[in-house]
């Protein structure tokens, strides 16, 4: 067990409860408010300890809002986290510094090149971090190398070149030395390998699981791919319009997904048989605005089983069995849909 882990496996390493991230859009004479964006709205899952959590939904649904609230670059307007069982939040008596918590959870952004200073050599950009934490500047260089071996960088090679020097797959190798220089419990991956071609994605992909194993990390996955999602998770997070829309483990969503956005988003998945190639999109028309979404289900717009009650009542997250679980009155036997019972069984 982690030298680190207080409540034990039992205890989610992360857990969300009510997350609410607005963005105000101002106008007018005076610059005020007009009304919010609502990027994340109402956001709640648990994070579980050794486990690859894939998050999955289009753009503009709130992915990126969402690991930047759970790296605390920007803090929620209302909502809790707790990491291991104890709060996360400036201020919080008795929770956790967030000194100690940064550490602990660590990020790898998309844009590898964006991600590092130009003007530090490699090697001082992945020191950086442990220096700021304690370690003293020898101390720091060869954790920095220790890390570039890890990520199959050569520390005579690449220690002092920058990064211009080198390639897309190697900056993001960089990139995931870095967030690991401090030994962190949680690793939040946001769109690590999208900007990367496909067999420098396959060898990145290889690279997080086999990190994973030898450091014992929990990941927050998020991608647009759903092939690599369904590759390297173990538990899928549905978005939509800044809610979680279905939450369960991998085999599950990917065998028998029970939202219909989760549906129409596995059937836009190309396939290889002719036989089953679509001639009709399984989804059509645009996300609805996040600043005026829309009542009771956000997906009704859109949704080919939508019903009057959709409109009414926001949907529940009803339990399907094996922690498998989806915001959707057809899930729900007791909503009034009339398909309910047919769903839910």
């Amino acid at each position: 067990m982690d030298t680190d882990d207080r409540g034990g496996p039992a205890q989610p390493l992360l857990a969300l409860d009510g997350l609410v991230k607005h963005f105000p859009l101002k106008g007018g004479l005076l610059g005020r408010t007009q009304a919010v964006v609502r990027a994340v709205d109402g956001v709640g899952f648990d994070v579980r300890k050794g486990e690859t959590l894939g998050i999955v939904g289009e753009s503009g649904c709130g992915k990126s809002t969402t690991a930047r609230l759970l790296m605390r670059l920007m803090e929620p307007d209302c909502g809790t986290m707790v990491f291991d069982g104890e709060a996360v939040g400036e201020g919080l008596a008795g929770g956790i510094a967030m000194r100690d918590y940064r550490r602990q959870v660590q990020m790898v952004f998309q844009d590898s090149y964006a991600s590092l200073n130009p003007r530090l050599p490699i090697e001082d950009s992945i020191a950086f971090a442990p220096r700021v934490h304690g370690l003293s500047d020898a101390d720091a260089r060869t954790r920095a190398r220790d890390m570039l071996a890890a990520v199959g960088l050569a520390p005579s090679g690449f220690a002092h070149r920058y990064p211009h020097e080198l390639s897309g797959g190697q900056r993001q190798r960089v990139n995931i030395a870095r967030a690991l220089a401090l030994r962190p419990r949680l690793v939040i991956l946001d769109e690590p390998v999208s900007a990367l071609d496909k067999s420098v994605e396959a060898q990145v992909l290889n690279l997080l699981v086999d990190l994973k194993a030898e450091f014992g990390l929990t990941y927050v996955f998020i991608s647009h791919d759903l092939n690599v999602v369904q590759y390297i998770s173990d538990r899928v997070l549905v978005m939509y319009l800044g809610e979680v829309a279905e939450i369960g483990p991998v085999d599950a969503i990917y065998a028998n997904p029970t939202h219909p956005y989760t549906a129409a988003l596995l059937d836009s998945r190309p396939s290889m048989d002719p036989a089953r190639r679509r001639t009709k999109p399984p989804l059509t028309g645009d996300p609805p605005n996040p600043v005026n979404p829309p009542s009771g289900c956000r997906f009704r717009t859109r949704c080919p089983h939508a019903e009057a009650v959709c409109a009414a009542r926001k949907p529940i997250m009803a339990q399907l069995g094996g922690g498998h679980l989806a915001a959707c009155h057809m899930a729900d036997p007791a909503s009034g849909h009339s398909l309910a019972g047919r769903m839910a069984a």
